[in-house]
């Protein structure tokens, strides 16, 4: 025990000074903003002699947003612990039970910490296209009177409500991955795996779609120009995702794919039945994701506002009309509907509406959800045997197709025409005129494989670093006997 947890501190310190080095020299506009002096002696003087108009208040934090966003918090938490946690741990035999809910609750813990350390300098800060800066490593600067940016000019929450929103998306994404290999992994090659993919797959990914300066800088055209050349890569490039469709569900469910390619199958996999010890659980779950999810959706709007409504609105819709085409395609494909279908149909709705849903209107929403759901189920069944990975519990049939499904059709569906937001121009202060659906789903489409090319990369060369340091893959023992005893002494089920 104590010998894989050296390593496993050794490899992580490691990885955190490797992932420093790479964003510092990748970092110019941070380099140069520190270089920057902040006015010249003469320019002081000047403005002395000068009258001085009076500067315009801060912003100041509206106690309706910061309550909002803190609630939001609260239920993506419960999204990871107990909700996935149960909907995973149903869906595994119940000698793996255990062995689950240990790898969320740790993960969710770990991620946590590193988020403060230095997850959300690198996210949420001024760097390059790909990487943030370090101005807010071990969240040096960060104070109660420290504001963040909405989506709407002048309008504010605290830093803190917003580095603990975001902080808790890093953490359930992380934990997403572990469905695809579940029953066979080793608990401290996993921690590893995490780290390195949390550092170099999840926090660029979510810099490129997420990060800008914010709505105040875009106040004339030069100014719109340079806020946006300051921004992550995806979002410079137009890329629409409101609460995580590339940067969560296809990002994990990638990393989920390659892990069940590199692991490899489960003992007796297609020879032994492997079914679900308590869809009672799997149900439960489910119902809490979903439930949370309205904090997941909702609360990315930043604001108590009717973009938060409608996208609280469309996650309801969306999420149900998926439960009702999964349950269909059942019907008609097996002859009986079930409980498993209903649960992951919901899951599947859940994630094709996280990044259209502040950006769709309802219809819009009830159509992206029926199509989820039809394609989702075929991405647990046609789409699996032809990929030939045993994706334990169907990341990628469900995150991975629902997340690409998703990201497309928000092109689609964000149209004006259609129902949709359209884009938001923030110079005119106005909504813009000329929406492209051709042209938006093809920004959607290069975003998606960008994604899935940055995290496959990343999550191969971990696994294999892993392998190499100190093995992926449980004896086969301990593997039959099951993760909770073996990696855990203990069980789920006594007597």
């Amino acid at each position: 025990m104590t010998h894989w947890i050296k390593r496993l501190l050794a490899a992580s310190a490691t990885a955190l000074a490797l992932g420093s080095f790479t964003m510092a020299v990748s970092s110019p506009a941070f380099a140069a903003e520190e270089a920057k002096p902040a006015v010249t002696a003469p320019a002081a003087a000047a403005a002395s002699a000068a009258p001085v108009a009076p500067a315009a208040p801060a912003p100041v934090a509206n106690k309706g947003d910061t309550a909002w966003i803190m609630i939001c918090t609260a239920l993506v938490i419960i999204m990871t612990l107990p909700g996935l946690g149960l909907f995973y741990g149903g869906l595994v035999r119940s000698k793996n039970m255990l062995s689950v809910l240990m790898q969320c609750m740790v993960i969710f813990s770990l991620i946590s910490v590193l988020w403060a350390v230095y997850g959300y300098s690198i996210a949420f800060t001024p760097g390059s296209a790909f990487f943030g800066g370090f101005d807010r490593l071990f969240l040096a600067g960060l104070t109660p009177e420290s504001m963040a940016a909405t989506f709407s000019k002048g309008v504010v929450i605290p830093e803190f409500a917003f580095f603990s929103f975001q902080g808790a998306f890093a953490t359930i994404t992380c934990c997403l991955i572990i469905g695809a290999f579940a029953e066979r992994a080793k608990f401290s090659a996993i921690l590893l795996f995490i780290v390195l993919w949390f550092t170099f797959s999840y926090l660029p990914i979510a810099h490129m779609v997420w990060f800008w300066p914010g709505p105040d800088a875009y106040t004339d055209a030069a100014a719109a120009e340079a806020a946006t050349a300051a921004s992550g890569w995806l979002f410079q490039m137009g890329a629409l995702d409101f609460a995580g469709g590339t940067v969560v569900h296809i990002n994990a469910a990638v990393a989920g794919l390659v892990g069940a390619f590199v692991i490899g199958k489960r003992i007796g996999f297609g020879k032994e039945a492997m079914k679900p010890h308590s869809l009672t659980l799997t149900m439960v779950g489910a119902s809490l994701l979903w439930f949370g999810w309205f904090g997941f959706n909702a609360g990315s709007a930043l604001e108590a506002s009717g973009g938060a409504a409608m996208g609280f609105a469309n996650t309801f819709l969306a999420t149900s009309a998926a439960v009702l085409t999964w349950s269909l395609g059942e019907w008609i494909g097996k002859g009986k509907p079930s409980m498993l279908g209903a649960a992951s149909g919901a899951v599947a709705g859940l994630v094709a509406i996280t990044p259209a849903a502040g950006f769709v209107g309802p219809m819009g929403a009830i159509v992206i959800g029926l199509i989820s759901g039809f394609l989702c189920l075929w991405g647990v069944t046609g789409l699996k045997r032809m990929l030939g990975a045993d994706d334990s519990l169907d990341v990628f049939g469900v995150h991975g197709v629902g997340g690409i499904v998703g990201a497309l059709l928000t092109g689609v569906f964000a149209a004006p025409a259609l129902g949709g937001t359209g884009v938001y121009d923030y110079v005119a202060n106005a909504v813009a005129a000329d929406y492209s659906i051709v042209g938006q789903v093809w920004i959607q489409a290069k975003a998606v494989l960008t994604t899935v090319v940055w995290s496959g990369v990343v999550s191969f060369i971990a696994y294999k670093l892993v392998d190499l340091v100190i093995g992926l893959r449980v004896p086969e023992d301990e593997e039959r006997e099951g993760l909770d005893i073996s990696s855990h002494g203990e069980t789920a089920y006594e007597g």
